[in-house]
């Protein structure tokens, strides 16, 4: 088999991989996404260097030791409703986000009243993305680490491609919920060149899905 060498240009850590399936985690689902394969390390070299990226080293090629990271988190008390059952109109929900560079540390949170878990984490993460954009940090190499695999998923995936193509419908032909902040999504991640996604435990020992997780329980409290 011809060794081959994957050079993403585009994509959630553009730089160069030895293999089609971690270049594929990369740009799979990621909006014009941009990556090529050669024969040669050198080959894949100059291309992403005639074409803009850096190039860190050999052999560790995207270097995030200067990661800035990311944290969001939503919740929502659906008291005693049953599982499948809507929210009801009284149900406490709140977003947050924690966003740590080296020096400086940024949060955000917000309430309302009847919204869904799944709403408030895909919110949580349109203003996280809003915010870093705000500060100029988009550009920099950025961690986003979420509990959630319903927002997850669907960017790491590739379902917003698929719902994107089919207007906005999911493969059994159902409308994808909560569209308009989809379309935010969809939106904002090309603007960050250098975003890379990570899944934690929820409620666990991430010291900084635990503050997301406190900031958006105060949230609720004063609701």
């Amino acid at each position: 088999m011809v060794k081959k060498y994957y050079a993403v240009k585009k994509g959630r850590r553009p730089g160069i991989y030895k293999t089609w399936t971690e270049c594929q985690k990369e740009v799979n689902g990621y909006p014009n996404a941009k990556f090529k394969s050669f024969l040669t390390f050198k080959a894949a070299n100059e291309w992403l260097q005639t074409t803009g990226a850096t190039m860190i080293s050999k052999k560790r090629i995207v270097n995030y030791s200067s990661n800035i990271f990311v944290y969001t988190d939503g919740g929502s008390r659906n008291h005693g409703n049953k599982l499948g059952q809507h929210v009801k109109v009284d149900d406490k929900a709140a977003w947050a986000y924690l966003i740590q560079t080296k020096n400086q540390a940024y949060t955000g949170t917000a309430g309302e009243l009847g919204a869904t878990n799944n709403k408030m984490e895909i919110t949580a993460l349109t203003k996280a993305l809003t915010k870093l954009l705000e500060l100029g940090l988009q550009d920099q190499p950025i961690t986003a680490i979420l509990d959630s695999h319903y927002v997850l998923d669907p960017i790491v995936k590739g379902w917003l491609t698929s719902w994107r193509r089919r207007g906005w419908l999911t493969a059994s032909g159902k409308p994808v919920a909560n569209q308009k902040l989809w379309e935010e999504i969809v939106v904002l991640l090309p603007q960050f060149p250098n975003l890379h996604f990570d899944w934690t435990k929820g409620h666990a020992t991430n010291a900084g899905n635990n503050k997301v997780d406190e900031l958006l329980n105060k949230t609720m409290d004063q609701l």
